[in-house]
């Protein structure tokens, strides 16, 4: 199950660029459905009650375009609880990180 995240009183910010999200054998994955290639972003989460360091999952065939300090916003935010042999988690992801101002659904 996904769940929309409400960006509300909450920013984001970068922590560490765009890196390829590889499978066990170190093979850049692709998403099921559009066969896109999946980077991941390593992303500050910040609201009143804190923060929260989060990788957020994006597709596209060319390594989504940020810099580590800048600000942007998560489009299409979701959440994905997971648990597989005993552990467990958050995943998220977003159709795109825009920056500020630009954030359009």
């Amino acid at each position: 199950m996904n769940i929309n995240v409400d960006l509300t009183g909450k920013t984001f910010t970068v922590t560490k660029g765009a890196e390829e999200k590889k499978d066990q054998n170190g093979r850049q994955k692709a998403d099921k459905t559009t066969n896109d290639l999946l980077w991941t972003v390593q992303l500050m989460a910040l609201d009143e009650s804190g923060g929260e360091v989060i990788n957020v999952t994006l597709a596209g065939n060319a390594a989504p375009k940020v810099t580590v300090g800048a600000m942007v916003v998560p489009v299409g935010l979701t959440a994905m609880p997971w648990a597989t042999n005993g552990r467990n988690g958050v995943a998220y992801k977003a159709n795109s990180l825009n920056a500020p101002g630009n954030a359009k659904a």
